[in-house]
């Protein structure tokens, strides 16, 4: 018999990323790295004119932390934890917007901190990728957890019957950034895994 299926972003759901690529930037890179709400295009300055990088540069520099400081990322509070319990109840399975190069260094970067799970690599919306892998796994029930509200209006546009969850775990990104619950697209907006455990064995 099918079990429930889990689907979780990973970058700030499981693992902070917008602290240690800043940290990264600065320490090692000609620019600056300063994020105002949730503009990320501006975030990333020249040091010496303080003019923002052109967006391929931004994609440059996205690629090479990836390629190599992956270890600088650590868990959200509660994350590993939350996800080992739910796997006691649902298959879980992580579906990350990176490049399909970096695939097998994200499976392996999360088991080191101790979550071993399928990843899924995309690039661009998630509706398409959700359904595939909802084709594949064919769950009694599916929720999906991700941070960026498009993300959210994609699964609800593609597969609007699974549960959906907004879940930024970055406190210096969370206030900021677009509520997929607000916008209609998530069932619900939970920041902290210690309040989302509840809610998402509930579903189950």
């Amino acid at each position: 018999m099918a079990r429930p299926l889990i689907i979780s972003d990973c970058d700030e759901v499981l693992l902070h990323m917008i602290v240690p690529f800043g940290v990264w930037l600065e320490e090692t890179q000609p620019v600056s790295f300063k994020l105002i709400g949730n503009d990320f295009s501006k975030a990333i300055r020249d040091k010496q004119s303080g003019e923002p990088v052109e967006p391929m540069e931004i994609w440059r520099l996205l690629n090479l932390f990836f390629d190599n400081e992956m270890h600088r990322q650590n868990p959200i509070i509660g994350a590993v934890g939350a996800i080992n319990t739910l796997k006691d109840h649902a298959d879980v399975v992580i579906l990350t917007n990176l490049a399909d190069k970096h695939n097998e260094a994200r499976a392996r970067q999360l088991a080191e901190h101790g979550i071993e799970a399928r990843v899924f690599t995309n690039q661009g919306p998630k509706g398409p990728a959700l359904q595939a892998i909802l084709d594949e796994y064919k769950p009694s029930k599916a929720v999906f957890i991700d941070d960026l509200a498009q993300h959210h209006g994609s699964a609800a546009e593609m597969v609007p019957h699974i549960d959906r969850l907004h879940l930024c775990g970055e406190p210096t990104l969370a206030p900021h950034i677009t509520c997929g619950f607000q916008a209609g697209h998530a069932h619900a907006r939970i920041d902290t895994w210690e309040h989302a455990l509840p809610w998402l064995l509930s579903r189950l």
